[in-house]
């Protein structure tokens, strides 16, 4: 007779779930203010790579003040979310970032040696 998996916890997630999301690194292309967005946020173009070019809306203006310093730098970013029209613009990735109690959000980054595209597992 085989031992019973324990029960999960409410609102628990499983490694199937998490095998589920595609985590990737991609490199800031390009930031452009958002004035439409009901809250302060940046237009990004992110390269991933063999993925190509995805865009996000990402609300980094009280953390990364200057746009331009974004440019350049490795992320990580939910792939495979639906896409999300905000104020007509269409947002096709998610840019994972830390959510400290003060409002900044720290994007989520790797050091150098990932390459756009790279799986985060």
């Amino acid at each position: 007779m085989s031992p019973e998996a324990p029960a999960l916890p409410p609102g628990s997630a499983t490694i199937d779930h998490f095998r589920m999301i595609d985590m990737r690194v991609g490199r800031v292309i390009d930031v452009r203010p958002f004035p439409e967005a009901r809250r302060p946020a940046y237009q990004m173009t992110i390269d991933f790579g063999p993925l190509g070019p995805r865009r996000s809306s990402a609300q980094l203006p009280g953390t990364y003040p200057e746009p331009a310093s974004l440019v350049g730098r490795l992320v990580i970013a939910v792939t495979n979310l639906p896409a999300r029209r905000i104020a007509g613009f269409t947002s096709e990735v998610l840019v994972l970032g830390a959510l400290p109690s003060d409002g900044r959000i720290p994007l989520l980054s790797v050091d150098e040696g990932a390459s756009p595209g790279d799986r985060i597992g």
